[in-house]
């Protein structure tokens, strides 16, 4: 269910900070857990397993140092056996036929900030700031299944926007690099708003302290 997927990915957020892992790596894993999920049904008790399964295949892909197999099984207070991780590996390789790439939002982010950065009179504190704040709103919108409609592009660019909108940024990025239209923009930015509105304190939580130090509105929340 949306509520089952949203307790997993929530759980995930601190075990990739956690590991000290990339953006890329956990959402890669949410790609991973989304796709094995439209073909195989899994069982309620072990949800938790294809979670760090997803992770762990992730992490393989993108991480130079991936966490072990008996560091990943401990945060599941050992649960569940090595075995049991390694044979879900292999049904899950399977399913996806080992097409394990994808396009994802933390690529995104970084294409839509490069591009903000190569054009005339770029401010690298902006993008960077916006860069920052952006990461963790589209962090926050892996869990909330109402986001799997929109393309990670979509997500990236209106992740930026919307951070530089609540940065209040005077050389914010051009939207239009995205190629999408202002309405379909404008709809995004408007759920990440309300994602944003009601979960002011995990946001604080997930920034560093010098963006939440330029976030007025979340240091009042606190």
């Amino acid at each position: 269910t949306a509520e089952a997927r949203c307790k997993l990915v929530s759980w995930l957020i601190p075990v990739r900070r956690h590991f000290v892992l990339s953006l890329e790596a956990l959402c890669l894993a949410v790609n991973i857990l989304d796709r094995f999920l439209a073909t195989t049904p899994v069982a309620a008790d072990c949800f938790q397993l294809l979670g760090v399964t997803a992770l762990l295949i992730a992490c393989k892909q993108v991480e130079v140092h991936p966490p072990s197999v008996k560091e990943l099984l401990a945060l599941c207070c050992d649960a569940f056996t090595r075995q049991q991780l390694r044979n879900l590996e292999c049904i899950v390789l399977h399913r996806l036929d080992f097409d394990l790439a994808a396009p994802t939002v933390s690529f995104f982010l970084e294409h839509f900030s490069q591009v903000r950065m190569d054009a005339r009179g770029a401010d690298a504190g902006e993008a960077a700031d916006a860069r920052s704040l952006a990461a963790s709103v589209a962090e926050l919108s892996l869990a909330d299944y109402a986001f799997t409609k929109y393309a990670p592009s979509l997500l990236a660019a209106s992740s930026l926007g919307l951070a530089d909108r609540l940065l209040r940024h005077r050389s914010p990025l051009d939207l239009r690099v995205s190629g999408y239209p202002e309405e379909l923009l404008r709809d995004c930015m408007d759920q990440l708003q309300l994602l944003v509105s009601l979960n002011r304190r995990s946001l604080s939580l997930l920034l560093p302290s010098e963006v939440v130090q330029k976030c007025s509105w979340l240091e009042d929340d606190r």
